[in-house]
């Protein structure tokens, strides 16, 4: 994080609710048990042991993206998307790497370059924490911001779900949410809500 801040000059900024910028509308019963049902069978994957990267990206988050509309002939999602290699002139630096989910509108798409992201989102196994995803996912956002108000992200363990949101500026800006559990039920609803928010902000069918 301290090359982050150092060489695309983030600043952060804490908020305490999610609800600042997004209006959340209630589930609908059959989302609602589902998203239980999510909980409960990564409960068991995560009582038995570490879940890694691959097991988080499909289950849960492929589950959650598929109850929030993600899954559209109009959104185009793609795994482990690489990032350009971005030059650091000043630093005799090459920055590498890829993000590990990338949703983006394709009715909005102007060209392979420039791409109007919905949501970005980087997985960790469920030994490590959900923010150790922030650098990767403020690196890629920054490429974009040029072409975009704002990024939404999140980065997660499977257990926990660290949302961010991403502002173009002088400096460039994030806020950081608090996390949302897969554990707890009601947070585990929100999870969801979310989610399907992000989702209706950019596209509506």
């Amino acid at each position: 994080m301290n090359d982050v801040y150092r060489i695309w000059k983030f600043e952060e900024q804490l908020n305490d609710s999610i609800l600042s910028y997004l209006s959340l509308e209630p589930l609908t019963q059959l989302e609602h048990d589902e998203v239980l049902k999510i909980r409960q069978v990564f409960r068991s994957y995560y009582d038995a042991g570490k879940v890694t990267e691959g097991q988080v990206r499909l289950f849960p988050i492929a589950q959650l993206l598929w109850f929030a509309g993600f899954y559209h002939t109009d959104i185009n999602i793609t795994l482990e998307e690489n990032i350009a290699e971005i030059d650091i002139e000043d630093e005799d630096t090459i920055i590498k790497g890829r993000m590990d989910i990338l949703a983006v509108n394709r009715v909005h798409q102007r060209s392979s370059d420039t791409r109007f992201v919905i949501l970005l989102i980087e997985t960790k196994n469920s030994t490590v924490n959900a923010l150790e995803g922030l650098p990767q996912l403020l690196t890629y956002a920054y490429q974009r911001l040029e072409s975009q108000a704002g990024i939404w992200g999140l980065t997660t363990n499977g257990l926990d779900y660290q949302f961010i949101y991403i502002q173009p500026g002088n400096p460039p800006t994030y806020q950081l949410f608090p996390e949302l559990s897969l554990i707890r039920p009601e947070q585990s609803i929100q999870l969801l809500q979310v989610i399907k928010t992000i989702c209706r902000l950019h596209y509506s069918p």
